[in-house]
């Protein structure tokens, strides 16, 4: 069996490398001439920048494929025993993420942190229910509004009255083994002593991770070769290339969602008109130089609030990247975001980064992503009508959680799927 893969972002490389593991013929191609898709990095004036994630947790998965790599030498540990802040009130205020900071955060009131121990009393998700409905049942007004709802919503640019459980936070609840109460899944998590896992990063950035894995496969990954279309043929398929064609049993795409509506409209007809209802956040990113000595690892700012921007993390101060913060942007608290020049979009985020900590900052770099992240707003139930044919697969952030590790993850159930059905198991 051949398999074809398209895209050689994250979500690409980890399955090329997962099914070359397992002996199964594979072949990828890349529009850009650049391997990662979201996880590369840059250097700027000096600095290491990332472009999409900023940091990883070094899952079991993940250390394993460092380890396959080679690239052990190569990993920095952040220090992560530092806080998350909330910027309320204007001011910044601990996100009571551990015991000890539910204790002493001033975010919440006396009542807000009592109701939060009600919660194993209220039930699962209910049907149609929103993520800002969901919190709010479970943890009282206070706690969802000011920290738990920017912090899950915060990665999607997405306000959390917009966002269906069902189709969003619900899926990693589910894939977390939560049932019912996620305070006393979380007290049984503490008691069994498992630690999580620490925050890493590269040297150079985490396309270090990107590049390794390209590298490892270069002969079955083609750089610089957009897949223009996809046709159904008598024994398989065959993906269309500027140059020439390539006939693969299965294809497995690893694409957003509109680039997969295009490449399938030859294929289904309908799979696309579905593929065409998600929608995506546009984001912003802003690299600011600053003398901020400021312990934490980023400051989250909750919707409805009159900042600019969504949220910083401080690379200065967790990975010790000298100097260096980035600042997050999104049509939700930025309306002009997307008409305004990078020029505008840096002073914006060096204006807001002086408000929220009180130090000056210089934009150094601006970096947008379009279509951006994933909305997981409402037109994610379109979910329920996605049924590609035959031989055709999804390995995507639009299907399953966009972080690296589930990204890992998710290529390796893929690789061990088709691994078996190229044996006839």
């Amino acid at each position: 069996m051949r398999v074809g893969v398209v895209g050689a972002g994250i979500s690409g490389l980890s399955l090329v490398h997962a099914l070359a593991d397992r002996d199964v013929d594979v072949v990828g191609f890349e529009a850009r001439a650049e391997p990662g898709g979201i996880m590369r990095s840059r250097r700027v004036d000096g600095r290491t920048v990332e472009l999409g994630p900023q940091r990883l947790r070094l899952t079991p998965g993940l250390e394993s494929m460092v380890t396959d790599l080679g690239l052990e030498d190569r990993l920095r540990t952040g220090d992560d025993d530092q806080p998350i802040y909330i910027y309320h009130d204007e001011s910044l205020h601990v996100a009571p993420l551990s015991v000890r900071e539910a204790l002493t955060t001033d975010l919440l009131s006396l009542r807000g942190k009592l109701r939060i121990l009600l919660e194993p009393l209220y039930g699962p998700p209910k049907p149609d229910e929103t993520v800002d409905e969901y919190l709010t049942r479970k943890f009282g007004r206070q706690a969802a509004r000011r920290y738990l709802g920017p912090l899950y919503s915060g990665l999607y640019g997405t306000h959390p009255d917009d966002m269906l459980v069902e189709y969003s936070l619900g899926r990693a609840l589910e894939k977390a083994g939560i049932d019912r109460s996620v305070l006393l899944w979380v007290a049984r998590k503490l008691l069994s002593g498992r630690e999580t896992p620490p925050i890493v990063t590269f040297e150079d950035g985490l396309g270090e991770l990107s590049t390794a894995l390209y590298e490892a496969h270069s002969d079955a990954v083609r750089l610089e070769t957009p897949v223009e279309s996809i046709h159904e043929t008598d024994d398989g398929y065959e993906l269309r290339t500027p140059e020439d064609s390539e006939r693969v049993d299965e294809v497995v795409l690893t694409t957003p969602a509109e680039t997969c509506a295009d490449l399938l409209e030859p294929v289904d007809a309908d799979l696309e008109s579905v593929l065409r209802r998600f929608t995506y956040n546009p984001i912003g990113m802003v690299y600011l130089d600053s003398g901020f000595d400021g312990e934490g690892i980023g400051t989250l700012v909750p919707p409805g609030s009159d900042v600019r921007i969504s949220g910083l993390t401080w690379n200065a101060s967790f990975l010790g990247r000298e100097r260096l913060y980035t600042c997050y942007v999104d049509p939700g608290t930025y309306p002009e975001m997307e008409s305004s020049t990078d020029e505008e979009l840096g002073d914006v985020a060096a204006a807001e980064f002086e408000r929220i900590t009180g130090a000056s900052a210089t934009p150094i770099h601006v970096h947008r992503w379009d279509p951006g992240m994933p909305a997981y707003d409402r037109s994610w139930t379109a979910m329920d009508d996605l049924e590609p044919p035959a031989g055709v697969h999804f390995c995507t952030n639009f299907v399953d959680r966009p972080g690296i590790p589930g990204r890992i993850r998710s290529a390796r159930r893929l690789a061990d799927e088709l691994a078996d059905r190229s044996t006839g198991k």
